[in-house]
């Protein structure tokens, strides 16, 4: 049978006879991957497999978030800043693909998700375990989260243990203490379990990195990838509260909070506050 013309033939040197070697499929796993998908509604209804897997897909881009910022604070402990630009600059570019990724979500109507709702019962993104360690590792620390992961021993555990870290922010403002500035004391010797909170001290202290980024160029550049985060983190979190009330409304969240509402209160929290607080003191006499 003559060959068509648009078809081209497969390359000499492709390896043909795989078996017992690493595949493509072996070494991904593909097969626990692709078969992690699991609707519940009967019979299956079309859209719930849209739901698993983006919630699903959300959860590996936690996890590299996570990797990457764990990475962050090693760097910067050790006083190694040098590579934390390019950790740093990952995490955004995953939190912008995070943002898009809602156009895919955004897909499934009001009615399409109705028909399927029930089967989550109190299951809810606000049990993500991912997700509220990687609130942690930016600052958002909230002992009461810990409670609803008392059904997982393992799970709490590893979250008390990020709860009493100090986060990204807190190691950053250590290092900057360590090189000489004059961090104040509140910001780098305090109960690492509370949430980070604004030291109008500190004010100073950046606004003179700011003025002279040539002298201070690794905490300058430094404080813009901060903020280059804060900012992409507030947008996925904006992206989702409009997500979901365009696919449910005003109703309650499966996992009992009031939906919107809820996540309308951290739109605007900011995880570095005096980073954006210093540009209002840039340029001024």
């Amino acid at each position: 049978m003559p060959r068509p013309e648009h078809q081209r033939p497969l390359e000499p040197g492709v390896h043909r006879d795989l078996a017992g070697r690493r595949t493509y499929a072996s070494y991904l796993h593909l097969d626990r991957l692709l078969g992690a998908q699991e609707p519940l509604s009967r019979p299956p209804h079309h859209d719930e497999m849209l739901f698993i897997i983006q919630h699903q897909v959300g959860e590996l881009w936690f996890k590299l978030v996570l990797f990457e910022l764990r990475a962050a604070c090693a760097r910067i402990r050790a006083d190694d800043l040098g590579p934390c630009e390019k950790i740093l600059s990952r995490v955004k570019a995953i939190l912008r693909q995070l943002f898009e990724q809602w156009a895919v979500l955004e897909t499934l109507t009001p009615s399409e998700y109705a028909e399927f709702r029930q089967v989550l019962g109190p299951a809810s993104g606000l049990q993500s375990q991912q997700y509220r360690a990687i609130e942690f590792i930016l600052g958002n620390k909230d002992a009461q989260m810990l409670d609803l992961f008392a059904h997982d021993e393992a799970a709490r555990r590893e979250l008390a243990a990020q709860l009493e870290s100090p986060s990204l922010y807190d190691e950053f403002l250590r290092w900057l203490s360590r090189q000489g500035h004059a961090v104040p004391r509140g910001s780098i010797e305090r109960d690492w379990s509370e949430p980070y909170r604004r030291n109008p001290e500190l004010i100073p202290v950046l606004a003179r990195i700011y003025a002279e980024p040539q002298a201070h160029w690794m905490a300058y550049a430094l404080c813009e990838k901060l903020v280059d985060i804060d900012e992409q983190f507030q947008l996925w979190r904006f992206r989702h509260m409009k997500t979901v009330e365009r696919i449910i409304g005003y109703k309650p969240g499966t996992g009992g909070t009031s939906g919107v509402g809820f996540l309308k209160k951290v739109v605007d929290l900011s995880f570095f506050p005096e980073l954006l607080e210093v540009r209002s003191a840039i340029g001024n006499p």
